[in-house]
C-alpha cells in the first residue's frame, strides 16, 4: 500500500475535501518517515516537526469548516536552505556563514505559507550552491536514496534526495546552472527550472531562480501556481500574469522538436544515458512530433569565460573572509576553484561576463525553427557521493552542466524528467526546453510524456 507520505498533493487535497484524510495524519506519518531515512540520507537542515504538526492541526480545523486557506493548505513541504525562512538561520551550506535567524521569508517561502503548504524542514546544499553534490562543510553528506553510494546531485541536494524517499509531496529547489534539474535527474523526479523571472527571489541574481522539484508533473504546476505571485523585492522578477498552471492537456502532434545530444563541451554522453533520450525522441516522434537533430551551441571558449566570471563572483565572497575562517571553514575544494580568480585581469572577468550576453543570443537562436528542445539532463548517472563534482578535479569541476547552464543565461523554461535507468538502476533526465516564457508549454509536453514514457520503477525505499 501507498503510504501517506507518497501520495501526491493533488490526492491529499483531493483527500482532505472529501474527508478521507486530515493534515494531522499526513504530517504525521510523514515525520515519522522521515525519521526513519533521515540519518541514511541526511537531507534536511533545521527540521521544525513540533510547529508542523501545531500548523497541522489548524489545517485540520479550517478542513472541517471547509474553509482552506489558500490552494496547498495541509500540504508538506520542504524548502531549499538559501530560500529564507522567517526565524531560521541561511547557512547557504558553508560553515563559514555567520549564523543569525532571517527577519522574514523569501518571496517563495512566503507564497507557499500564505497557501497553506506546511514546511517540514529546510533541504541542504553544498557550499554557497557551486557543486552539483551533497557535499557541503556545514551541512551532513546527503545521499541519493536510490543508491546511498551515489550522490543526489546539486545544488538543491537535500531537495532531490528529500523528494525521491518521500519526504511528502513538494520540495522547492534553486537553480542558477542546473541545481534543480541536476538532482531531479539523477533522483528520478520532475523539476522545473522557470523561465527567468517567473519565481520571484531575494536575493535576485543574473540567472538565479526558485521551482519545483516533485514526483509528478502535476505536482510541480500546481506549485508553480502559487509560486508565481508578484513580489516587489524581486526587481528583476517578471509581471504576474494568468496562466492556467494546472490545465496540462497537451499533445505532441505537429510540434517542432530540436534533439541535441551534443552540449559543445565537457564530459561526453554515457552510452546508456544516450539511448534512453533517443528512445524519448522516438516516442514523440511515433507521436506525431517533428524532430530532428539540434546541434550545439556552446563551445569550450564560451564556458570558460562564464567560469571565469563565476570564479571571480565566489572570491569575492570568500576573500571578504577572515584567514581563519576561509582556511579552515569553507569546502577547500570551493576555494580551490575560486582561488583562480586572483590570477584574472578585470578584461579577463569583463569578458566572462560578456560571455552570458552571448549564450543569451545564442540561446534565443537555437529557437528559431524548433518549439522544444530535447537534451540528457546529464551526460552521466550519479556519481560517488562523497565527490564534490563527477570530475573530482577543482580545475574542471564543471564538466557536467553543459546541457543545462545555457538556459539559465538565456531565461528559457526547463526541466528534468525521469527517461529510464541506467543498467544498475540509477534515474536517466530527460530536459525539456521551451522557448521564453512557454513555462506551461514545457509542462504539458512534460505531462504528455510522463503518461507516454514506460513504466516507472518503484520509488526507493530507504529503511525497509
Amino acid at each position: 500500500m501507498t503510504g501517506l507520505n507518497e501520495l501526491t498533493a493533488r490526492e491529499l487535497l483531493k483527500a482532505y475535501k472529501a474527508r478521507k484524510l486530515s493534515p494531522v495524519e499526513v504530517v504525521s506519518a510523514t515525520i515519522a518517515h522521515i525519521e526513519r531515512c533521515e540519518p541514511k540520507l541526511c537531507a534536511l537542515y533545521a527540521p521544525d516537526f513540533e510547529n508542523a504538526i501545531s500548523e497541522a492541526k489548524k489545517s485540520t480545523a479550517r478542513w472541517k469548516k471547509g474553509a482552506p486557506k489558500g490552494a496547498l493548505d495541509g500540504v508538506p513541504i520542504t524548502v531549499k536552505e538559501n530560500i529564507a525562512s522567517k526565524g531560521v538561520p541561511v547557512p547557504l551550506g558553508t560553515a563559514a556563514t555567520e549564523l543569525r535567524p532571517s527577519p522574514v521569508d523569501a518571496p517563495p517561502m512566503a507564497r507557499v505559507r500564505e497557501a497553506g503548504a506546511i514546511l517540514l524542514a529546510k533541504t541542504t546544499m553544498p557550499d554557497y550552491g557551486m557543486l552539483s553534490s551533497g557535499l557541503s562543510s556545514f551541512h551532513k553528506l546527503a545521499r541519493n536514496p536510490w543508491d546511498l553510494s551515489r550522490n543526489p546531485g546539486g545544488s538543491s541536494a537535500g531537495a532531490g534526495a528529500a523528494a525521491a524517499a518521500g519526504y511528502g509531496p513538494l520540495h522547492l529547489g534553486t537553480d542558477i546552472g542546473g541545481s534543480i534539474r541536476l538532482p531531479s535527474g539523477w533522483c528520478g523526479l520532475f523539476g522545473l527550472k522557470p523561465s527567468f523571472g517567473r519565481v520571484p527571489v531575494d536575493p535576485p541574481y543574473v540567472g538565479r531562480v526558485a521551482g519545483p522539484m516533485t514526483r509528478t508533473v502535476g505536482d510541480s504546476a500546481l506549485l508553480m501556481s502559487v509560486l508565481s505571485g508578484g513580489d516587489a523585492r524581486d526587481h528583476m522578477s517578471l509581471p504576474p500574469q494568468k496562466i492556467a498552471w494546472n490545465s496540462l492537456r497537451g499533445d505532441p502532434k505537429g510540434l517542432r522538436i530540436g534533439l541535441m545530444m551534443e552540449a559543445g563541451f565537457g564530459l561526453a554522453v554515457d552510452p546508456e544515458v544516450e539511448a534512453a533520450v533517443e528512445a524519448a525522441a522516438k516516442l514523440l516522434a511515433r507521436a506525431g512530433a517533428k524532430v530532428r537533430e539540434a546541434k550545439p551551441f556552446l563551445t569550450r571558449e564560451i564556458f570558460d569565460g562564464l567560469d571565469n566570471f563565476w570564479r571571480a563572483r565566489s572570491w569575492d565572497d570568500i576573500v571578504r573572509l577572515s584567514p581563519e575562517v576561509r582556511a579552515n571553514r569553507v569546502l577547500p575544494f570551493i576555494t580551490s576553484w575560486a582561488r583562480k580568480a586572483v590570477g584574472l585581469t578585470a578584461l579577463d572577468v569583463m569578458r566572462g561576463f560578456n560571455r552570458i550576453i552571448e549564450m543569451r543570443k545564442l540561446a534565443a537562436a537555437a529557437f528559431a525553427d524548433v518549439d522544444y528542445i530535447l537534451s540528457p539532463t546529464a551526460p552521466i548517472a550519479a556519481f560517488d557521493a562523497e565527490w564534490p563534482c563527477p570530475t573530482n578535479d577543482s580545475s574542471r569541476p564543471l564538466e557536467h552542466i553543459g546541457f543545462t547552464v545555457a538556459w539559465n543565461m538565456g531565461e528559457q523554461p526547463a526541466a528534468s524528467v525521469n527517461c529510464g535507468y541506467t543498467s544498475e538502476g540509477l534515474p536517466i533526465g530527460l530536459q525539456i526546453v521551451g522557448r521564453r516564457f512557454d513555462d506551461l508549454g514545457v509542462l504539458q509536453l512534460s505531462h504528455w510524456y510522463e503518461g507516454a514514457r514506460p513504466a516507472q520503477r518503484p520509488w526507493p525505499q530507504v529503511v525497509p
